[in-house]
């Protein structure tokens, strides 16, 4: 008959002894007296700093301030501002991922081509550049169409084809594919080489390998970036005095200050409509960077399987885990 006591190495085993429970750890609070005394001194300093600006500063002449905010001629500058923006962008990016591409070439020639694009507009300041676009109608005079040294087909006179809105827009746009570039090429190189290598394993051809798997998983990198070089690109367009393109939003509000002598107050509503523009621009930053990154940092689950699953032993194989055969036998014979 045989013994049902649990036993190890044929000896008896004995029951683990009854852990006791451990006391709960109680948490004490650190607490930061310094942190909320800083606190209360930027909160005193920012109030006094906004009350005297309200009541003992009239060169902000408040009234003035509400006066010109909806003016008419401030929101057709608006109008310009963003279209200047928008514009700029759609071309830097088109054109910032066709230079990532080539700059990612193996092709040693058009490699090179982008790296002088970048060098050069990377390398001057964006300022110089648009005076050199502001410039192109009496440098160029005329553009000639038609086969090199032979008479021209047809002859544009530049001033004529290219408004000072559209060398603002190409200004602008030049240099901003430039940074877009890097941006491009930064996100495609955070994609794992593996990535390409299993899609082309699996058949899929560049374009679809580039759509399907490569970019979807760059833009978790290149959206952040971009949507810090739209808000730069809204602020920039101040600059197309240069050109010199006068309609946008900073030049209108100091050729008001010009006529009105205050140029505080107008320096202020540029600014309000600055920040609101960019408060929403920053809010379509948030939403496109939470669709890229759905997913990213997500622990999966353990799968369970689908079937139930069990030892299985294999036959004329000892099981090591089980009794040996001296043991069986000498058990039986007792």
């Amino acid at each position: 008959m045989s013994d049902s006591t649990p036993r190890a190495a044929g000896r008896p085993v004995s029951q683990p002894d009854e852990i006791p429970m451990a006391e709960p750890i109680e948490a004490i609070k650190l607490k930061h007296p310094w942190r909320n005394v800083f606190a209360v001194v930027l909160v005193i300093i920012v109030g006094l700093f906004i009350y005297d600006a309200a009541f003992n500063r009239p060169v902000y002449n408040w009234p003035e301030v509400g006066k010109y905010l909806f003016d008419t001629r401030v929101v057709s500058a608006i109008g310009y501002t963003l279209q200047l923006t928008i514009y700029s962008m759609i071309i830097a990016i088109v054109l910032g991922v066709s230079l990532a591409v080539m700059r990612m070439s193996p092709n040693p020639v058009v490699k090179s081509v982008a790296w002088v694009y970048l060098w050069i507009f990377r390398g001057t300041p964006v300022y110089v550049q648009l005076t050199f676009w502001g410039m192109i109608g009496v440098i160029y005079k005329t553009i000639d169409i038609g086969i090199p040294f032979t008479e021209p087909l047809a002859q544009i006179v530049t001033k004529d084809l290219l408004s000072y809105f559209t060398l603002a827009v190409i200004g602008l746009a030049l240099n901003e594919a430039a940074y877009m570039a890097e941006i491009v090429r930064a996100g495609l190189l955070a994609v794992d080489k593996g990535q390409e290598e299993a899609s082309t394993a699996l058949g899929l051809g560049w374009w679809h390998t580039m759509t399907r798997v490569i970019l979807p998983q760059a833009m978790r990198v290149i959206i952040p970036p971009t949507g810090n070089e739209v808000i730069s690109m809204l602020k920039t367009t101040s600059l197309v005095t240069a050109v010199p393109f006068t309609l946008e939003l900073y030049t209108r509000t100091r050729d008001i200050a010009g006529v009105t002598y205050q140029p505080v107050p107008m320096l202020i509503v540029a600014s309000v409509w600055y920040l609101v523009i960019t408060s929403v621009l920053m809010v379509g930053q948030y939403f496109l960077e939470k669709h890229y990154s759905k997913g990213h940092g997500v622990r999966q689950e353990v799968m369970k399987p689908t079937v139930e699953t069990q030892t299985i032993t294999v036959a004329g194989i000892e099981d090591p885990a089980g009794p040996k055969h001296g043991e069986r036998e000498g058990g039986d014979r007792g």
